[in-house]
């Protein structure tokens, strides 16, 4: 099989194909044939240096696919080889075939394209986690959404428009007309618009309900700072680690101070909650997940959800689908194709 390989830490430059033996499924498991492979914010930080949770590199990253279930492991039920899945994958997921617990893999309806079935694991059930399972989002709330052209975001927003609530997108100046188009109600430039004052205008000094926020530093406490009373806000992310192509010590170093500290009275005297959300930590959790999943499906089925697809790269241009994503320049999901 062909797989794309983080050797070392460095920018996108360093990532390279490499041929390895095809994987063969054990017990519970199923092998799938890749189509497609989600890109994520992760395993740029991954190949920066600056993710924690990531493998011990060299690595193969990547945590979710979709494609065509080609072999089953001994005692798996419900799943034949031919059908067409979405996987979750902890790590690996950059190859051209995985191997995953058959738990993780969800049969696809026939109108879901394989490219959007790779955008649905991780961006999809982040969303879910936020705004459905812990943050009961409902009509009549205001979400301010960071990076709303990003694959949360773009989950979020859809989220959103089914529930009723009222989205703020954080993005710049470009692709504002389009979120505008897909159900935005208002949208702030983060790079030259204080989006702490502008969500205080926008609302008229009452802040907003929820707060999905992947940048971290100095953004969390602003982010914190604009939620109305009963307000949520949900930590997810820390890209604001990783400014450049390669790691810098400083920019973490000042992102990790910047770091607000909350305290228990004073959220109680707000009435106000802070969670922390990190779908890798939730592996261990794959029926729970799998339920969400099959929720997100039969919502694509019913139109509710549409994954947005930005481009695709094949697996020798794996240093380009880090840049574009990395350079801010998505409207939606970022993909690799074998």
């Amino acid at each position: 099989m062909r797989q794309v390989w983080i050797p070392r830490t460095g920018g996108p430059e360093v990532l390279e194909v490499r041929e390895a033996p095809d994987p063969e499924p054990g017990p519970g498991q199923v092998r799938v044939r890749v189509a497609a492979a989600g890109v994520n914010f992760a395993d740029v930080m991954a190949r920066i240096g600056v993710y924690p949770d990531a493998p011990k590199l060299p690595a193969v990253v990547g945590y979710e696919v979709a494609g065509i279930v080609d072999k089953l492991g001994p005692g798996v039920e419900g799943l034949a080889p031919g059908m067409r899945v979405a996987a979750m994958t902890r790590f690996g997921g950059y190859s051209d075939q995985v191997v995953v617990p058959a738990g993780l893999a969800v049969p696809l309806p026939d109108a879901l394209t394989f490219l959007q079935a790779a955008a649905l694991p991780v961006n999809y059930l982040t969303a879910w986690l936020m705004l459905i399972h812990l943050g009961n989002v409902h009509k009549g709330e205001r979400v301010l959404v960071h990076a709303a052209a990003g694959g949360v975001g773009q989950a979020a927003l859809q989220l959103c428009r089914w529930r009723g609530a009222e989205v703020i997108g954080t993005a710049s100046a470009s692709k504002h007309a389009r979120l505008r188009e897909a159900g935005c109600a208002h949208t702030i430039d983060y790079t030259t618009q204080d989006f702490e004052a502008e969500v205080k205008r926008i609302t008229g000094g009452k802040g907003v309900h929820i707060v999905i926020d992947a940048v971290g530093g100095r953004s969390f406490a602003k982010s914190y700072r604009s939620l109305a009373p009963l307000g949520r806000l949900f930590m997810f992310g820390a890209s604001s680690f990783a400014p450049g192509k390669t790691r810098s010590v400083g920019a973490v170093l000042k992102g990790y101070f910047a770091l607000p500290t909350f305290k228990p009275l004073p959220l109680m005297n707000k009435n106000r909650g802070v969670f922390g959300v990190n779908l890798g930590h939730l592996w261990d959790q794959a029926a729970e997940l799998r339920g969400m999943l099959d929720q997100i499906v039969t919502l694509t089925r019913n139109g509710t959800l549409s994954p947005v697809v930005d481009t695709t790269f094949p697996f020798d241009r794996a240093g380009e689908a880090h840049a574009y994503l990395q350079g801010r320049k998505n409207f939606g999901k970022v993909l690799l194709t074998p």
